[in-house]
């Protein structure tokens, strides 16, 4: 009903959305397909955001995010909507942990590194004898209500000791983040670990009843899933998904602020001003309290402002590297290893792309493709080095971890500057204030990272919200306009 009532006007019926990323360009396209004439529009000369597809040695390669969480159903739908189902694929092999002087297994039996079986946590070699005994303790410990919210790693801490937190929780928190366990919110990142600690007695119950009812539902299929070439490509199909639907996207485009008027919004860019009909804000946190900034105030909304330019962000950077396969043959196994921040190494991850995506190894069988992550929030000094003395930190981190010596073909450093919006406690009541003084100004929605979660399929399920928003917006306003 509400596609048809737009289309009846489908001249007038026309929405701006704000940032190219991938929560932008899935608004675009859900608005797009229910009949709404879409402008986007992105400040930068190329859409994706930290959806990057790049090459090195001139073989293709993720500059950004590499993989999907494929247990949610938003980004492989999008991109099989996008005409990529085809080329989504699953990663080979498993990740490692560095710590403690040695690679080691990742155990099985944890949610989020906190484990409800001791025996894979034991037998890994990651925590001491000291540490397994405090994480056993939390068995015997009266129950601890995390209340309105907590911090993820001060909350573990007291049930089962900092060694655990460190050493498992931080590593696996950190590669969603790349923030810092002590401070981000447990209700906000791991939901179903909140509800679990808020409902049992001990956190390992909790962390095992949460195991059985993933077992029940009989999960299979892979957990994740990347996409041939890169899921750097899902963007750009998106894009090229928005105007076959008819929308217009424009780059170079940069939004200065909006301002509502008497039946609609004017979006002001540097040298135009474009009337429509409503607006998805799309962008960064600090960017989308700058923009939407004039028109909340005006509305008495300006709390959606202030929250907004209070998120933090995380920077990173990612080394990407390719060498000759026969200088690393027989020293990378897996498809990387994360790193505990605790063990005081530079890199804090490290991806061996050509052992994990197959479509990457076919690439040029001769060489080998890798990369690391170094930065974090709270450890962000050594991003402000040249490129140069980034890709020396990763080659002396890999020799130590795997015995690598040979000298790369072909680096590429990748900065991303405020890359990760940062959940700390307390995230998601500032996220429903956000809202809530949003939701004053109808015609505008709100989407991205800071929302609904980090990752990609969050960032589609935020941008489907906004759009749906919208659209029952401009249904009403349409029923309003003939009269009904």
């Amino acid at each position: 009903m509400s596609a048809a009532d737009i289309s009846a006007d489908r001249s007038r019926r026309h929405a701006a959305v704000v940032g190219g990323g991938i929560s932008g360009l899935a608004a675009a396209l859900r608005l797009a397909r229910a009949g709404v004439r879409v402008t986007l529009l992105e400040s930068e000369g190329r859409v994706g955001g930290k959806l990057h597809a790049g090459e090195i040695a001139g073989m293709p390669v993720d500059l950004g995010a590499e993989s999907v969480l494929a247990r949610r159903p938003e980004a492989v739908e999008l991109a099989r909507a996008a005409g990529l189902g085809d080329q989504l694929q699953p990663p080979a092999a498993t990740a490692m942990l560095w710590t403690r002087g040695e690679l080691r297994p990742l155990p099985t039996g944890h949610t989020m590194g906190v484990p409800g079986d001791l025996a894979p946590l034991a037998a890994a070699g990651i925590l001491s004898a000291d540490g397994l005994a405090r994480v056993a303790r939390d068995a015997e410990l009266p129950h601890t209500d995390p209340g309105e919210d907590v911090a993820i790693g001060a909350y573990i801490a007291e049930r089962m000791g900092r060694e655990v937190v460190d050493r498992l929780v931080e590593p696996l928190l950190g590669g969603v983040y790349a923030g810092d366990a002590y401070r981000i919110s447990m209700r906000a990142a791991v939901p179903p670990l909140f509800e679990a600690a808020r409902t049992h007695r001990s956190l390992g119950e909790g962390v095992r009843e949460l195991q059985a009812r993933a077992a029940a539902r009989q999960q299979t299929g892979p957990v994740f899933m990347g996409i041939e070439g890169g899921i750097g490509r899902l963007p750009l199909a998106v894009a090229d998904a928005v105007r076959a639907a008819g929308g217009e996207i424009r780059t170079h485009a940069p939004v200065t602020g909006i301002a509502r008027t008497a039946d609609g919004w004017l979006v002001e860019l540097e040298d135009e001003t474009l009337a429509v009909d409503a607006v998805v804000v799309a962008t960064p946190a600090h960017d989308a309290a700058r923009i939407i900034a004039r028109a909340c105030g005006a509305a008495g909304a300006g709390a959606a402002v202030d929250a907004l330019a209070d998120v933090e962000y995380a920077s990173m950077a990612l080394v990407t590297m390719a060498f000759r396969r026969s200088d690393v043959e027989g020293l990378l196994s897996g498809s990387g290893f994360l790193v505990p921040p605790v063990d005081g190494r530079k890199i804090k991850a490290s991806t061996f792309s050509s052992n994990k995506w197959r479509w990457n190894a076919d690439a040029d069988p001769d060489l080998f493709v890798l990369r690391t992550s170094i930065g974090r929030y709270g450890d962000e000094g050594d991003l402000t080095r040249p490129d140069a003395e980034l890709v020396a930190m990763s080659l002396k981190d890999l020799g130590s971890a795997v015995g690598l010596a040979a000298a790369p073909v072909e680096t590429r450093v990748t900065r991303w500057d405020d890359g990760l919006p940062q959940y700390p406690v307390g995230h998601l009541a500032r996220v429903a204030r956000i809202r809530e003084h949003v939701a004053r100004l109808p015609g505008l929605e709100v989407c991205g990272a800071v929302y609904e979660g980090v990752g990609i399929p969050a960032c589609i399920a935020s941008a489907h919200r906004a759009a749906d928003g919208l659209i029952a917006t401009l249904a009403e306003g349409a029923r309003d306009d003939r009269g009904e």
